[in-house]
């Protein structure tokens, strides 16, 4: 199957600055999009930027357009979320995704990382 491991979670003054990474490993036969969600407490699970491994085109919330920017090394099969500018609502628990087929695999589904906590706050 396919294991993602997060890193770069943690507490962050306003207007500061995070890097969340992700690496995918396992039995991955091909990688075609990856990306971060983001849950707040009470709140549902939200898209944040995906990016596909093939052209590279990324998608972004517009309530982080111009702060976040989604990047990916196909051959290492990471993705990296720069985040500035870091406000309050910004907090929540960021979750990597990829959407990838496994060896031997009929279709590509989506697989999920544990999640890695930001904090924005003074």
């Amino acid at each position: 199957q396919v294991q993602l491991v997060e890193s770069g979670g943690g507490l962050v003054q306003p207007g500061g600055s995070l890097r969340l990474s992700c690496a995918a490993s396992g039995s991955i036969f091909a990688i075609y999009a990856m990306g971060w969600y983001r849950q707040a407490s009470g709140k549902q699970r939200e898209l944040v930027a995906t990016v596909t491994t093939g052209d590279g085109r990324t998608n972004y919330a517009d309530s982080v357009k111009g702060r976040f920017t989604i990047s990916r090394d196909n051959a290492k099969r990471t993705v990296d979320l720069q985040m500035n500018s870091l406000k309050p609502e910004d907090t929540a628990v960021y979750y990597c995704t990829v959407k990838a087929k496994v060896i031997f695999g009929a279709t590509a589904r989506d697989y999920w990382g544990q999640g890695t906590q930001v904090t924005v706050s003074s």
